[in-house]
């Protein structure tokens, strides 16, 4: 969905160019905060052992998570300030609740239908697409509830909540385009 929403934010002219970060969000904390790519593996969005991260704190294999997380967090600011992007997971909606120009979506959908689109987007077998989409899920909720003490699940924290099993992707990709960007009404009508 995130790359529907894309094509239909992009500029014709290219002039003020929109970008998503997901996976790639790491890459950009490593970069802005000037930090060895062997970082990476220390930023997962879901936890690791909480005795292996303090052992590797101690020994200095990284810095403390929760500096790797303010780092995120300030990564993910900047980018909010800059604008043009679709910023997905890692708090994003909690770090930048504070800005006006920002607009927070909740896609939902049933296990069903969301382990069937992982299947044929990562083309997978069924048990191995329900274990992602469970993986992901449980990180996700993992990390919101460690970092920023909130559930991911309260509505409170979006603006709008999408149920994908009613509305298709490029309805809601469409829906999103004409929220964020009101001149696209006419255009995607």
């Amino acid at each position: 969905m995130a790359e529907k929403l894309l094509e239909l934010l992009q500029p014709p002219d290219d002039s003020c160019p929109w970008a998503i970060f997901d996976r790639n969000l790491v890459e950009k904390v490593l970069e802005d905060h000037k930090l060895p790519g062997r970082l990476a593996k220390f930023m997962p969005e879901d936890r690791i052992s909480e005795i292996s991260d303090t052992m590797d704190e101690l020994f200095g294999l990284h810095p403390p998570s929760w500096t790797l997380v303010r780092q995120m967090a300030d990564t993910i600011l900047h980018l909010a300030e800059l604008g043009n992007v679709i910023l997905i997971g890692r708090g994003a909606n909690v770090i930048t609740r504070k800005l006006d120009h920002v607009f927070h979506v909740r896609l939902v959908g049933s296990l069903e239908q969301r382990v069937k689109r992982m299947q044929e987007a990562q083309h997978l077998n069924a048990k191995s697409a329900m274990e992602m989409v469970q993986r992901e899920d449980l990180g996700r909720r993992r990390y919101l509830k460690k970092y920023f003490n909130k559930e991911i699940d309260d509505p409170l924290l979006y603006h709008l909540v999408i149920n994908t099993d009613l509305v298709s992707c490029e309805a809601a990709a469409r829906m999103l385009a004409r929220a964020v960007m009101p001149q696209l009404q006419d255009q995607a009508a």
